[in-house]
């Protein structure tokens, strides 16, 4: 019999493996009761620490440009008007601080 016991763990790329925590988690824990050297298992937990924390840091910045993105797609879609769009857009530079080059000004 061929593996899978972790979901194919071991052929994960970057884009895969953001879906794979709990075989991470298995794996880490595996490797523990195998008593393995240390860093086999710490270094998986900390794939799993960085896909945590990773994730945590795009939500936030998905949820700050939410209601951008939502003014963009809503302009582009013929749903809001261009100036509505503009709006969110200053908005969201005022909100980040960012040096804004207002228009007609």
């Amino acid at each position: 019999m061929s593996g899978g016991s972790y979901n194919y763990l071991c052929h994960a790329e970057p884009d895969t493996i953001l879906n794979k925590r709990e075989d991470l988690q298995s794996m880490a824990e595996r490797l523990n009761e195998l008593g393995s050297p240390v860093t086999a298992a710490v270094d998986t937990y900390s794939v799993l620490l960085l896909i945590t924390q990773f994730e945590a840091q795009v939500k936030d910045m998905i949820d700050k440009l939410e209601p951008v993105w939502r003014a963009v797609e809503w302009c582009d879609s013929g749903d809001m008007g261009k100036d509505d769009m503009e709006k969110a857009i200053l908005e969201y530079s005022r909100s980040r601080k960012l040096p804004i080059e207002e228009k007609g000004e």
